[in-house]
């Protein structure tokens, strides 16, 4: 069965069609609520509430737009609505990252490099958690989730224009967070003018 069929089996209250589509975003929109709080408990929670409110909201559903795009929506504006709540995002202490590095050096070269990478990526994490909410969603739709700019563009119902200014602004906000990390390092970072 086609996704549009089974969209309007689901309208017209046929569970099974609704599990098929749930089945097929189910991981896409876990993804997206992980990426944005970095908890999996939360994340699958957010998940299927996203999946709830789609069901009671399907009636309404008019197949103007795909319907991974209308799911999308939902779940953005549904885990936006959460962090607002929240608002408490998780610290993470570099002292804590430099003295766990210290305490492991005699593991191997390979684990070692692996585990300073693990640290990078929450230091990253952090500081895109720290961009005004509309810079965390955007990059994670592109940069994490891996999203084109038509498709962010219909999921957030703005345009391609909006969808590329935001990306650069957020990029280059979060370059500039980054400047600290890399000059602590003693690396020879300059910032290119953009």
């Amino acid at each position: 069965m086609k996704e549009k069929e089974l969209v309007k089996a689901s309208k017209e209250g046929d569970e099974e069609a609704f599990s098929i589509l749930v089945k097929n975003y189910q991981k896409k929109v876990f993804n997206m609520a992980y990426s944005l709080t970095r908890d999996p408990q939360v994340a699958d929670d957010l998940a299927q509430e996203v999946f709830i409110k789609a069901y009671f909201a399907l009636p309404r559903f008019k197949l103007r737009s795909e319907f991974g795009t209308w799911i999308y929506r939902i779940a953005v504006n549904h885990i936006k609505d959460y962090l607002r709540k929240k608002k408490k995002m998780r610290e993470i202490s570099l002292d804590d990252v430099e003295k766990k590095l210290i305490s492991e050096d005699k593991e191997l070269f390979l684990q070692e490099r692996e585990l300073i990478e693990k640290q990078k990526m929450k230091i990253v994490d952090k500081l895109i958690h720290e961009l005004p909410e509309k810079h965390q969603i955007i990059l994670t739709l592109r940069d994490i989730q891996g999203f084109s700019y038509e498709e962010i563009s219909r999921i957030l119902n703005i345009s391609q224009g909006t969808v590329d200014s935001r990306l650069f602004r957020a990029r280059r906000m979060l370059r500039y967070k980054l400047i600290p990390f890399l000059k602590k390092k003693g690396g020879n970072y300059e910032m290119q003018k953009s």
